[in-house]
């Protein structure tokens, strides 16, 4: 093979509330909540479906993500949580490697979604034989200023705003405004 999993990137679930989540992985775990964003389209498919996208450290590079995504019936195992949200994201080295990997995919006739692009890091997405989403992904160049920009403050206010109002909060909507651009334009909110 050409490529490499170098790491897992993040781990995903889905959550019932974000900010009931954050506060009990930091309460019982001790585990930090290091990043948030939140959209109203899902990047990679461009559907409407606002969700609140919440990062919690699990020491030594090791990130625990969940969604919160209050449009879609009530959590359980597991018809109603959307494809797109519970998924295990394994890092590649760069774009060489992510493009070698979607190549050896499709060639093998795997269905990949993307590259797309989430502003700090570029994704492509594939389902494994029993159904589970994988994506494999690498940091972009300016994935440290970009994250830099989201301060403490404006990770708290999200998540404050998110659970009162369940829409996504515009905070960090520079994060996928190249790769949602075409779709908010086409769209009227809340479609």
């Amino acid at each position: 093979m050409s490529f490499t999993i170098e790491k897992i990137h993040h781990v995903a679930y889905r959550c019932k509330d974000a900010k009931e989540t954050v506060e009990w992985y930091k309460k019982h775990l001790n585990m930090d909540f290091i990043l948030a964003f939140a959209e109203d389209h899902v990047p990679s498919t461009k559907a409407f479906d606002p969700y609140m996208h919440v990062f919690l450290d699990a020491g030594h590079g090791n990130v625990l993500a969940f969604f919160e995504v209050p449009n879609q019936p009530e959590m359980g195992f597991d018809p109603n949580t959307p494809s797109w949200v519970q998924h295990l994201a394994l890092k590649v080295k760069d774009r060489d490697a992510l493009m070698l990997a979607k190549t050896h995919l499709e060639d093998n006739g795997i269905e990949v979604v993307g590259v797309t692009n989430h502003g700090i890091f570029h994704s492509i997405y594939f389902f494994d034989p029993n159904g589970h989403r994988l994506e494999l992904t690498y940091d972009d160049v300016t994935s440290e200023e970009k994250v830099s920009m989201i301060t403490e403050a404006m990770k708290q206010e999200m998540l404050d705003e998110w659970s009162r109002t369940k829409r996504a909060p515009v905070h960090t909507q520079f994060l996928h405004k190249e790769e949602l651009e075409e779709v908010k334009q086409q769209l009227p909110m809340g479609e």
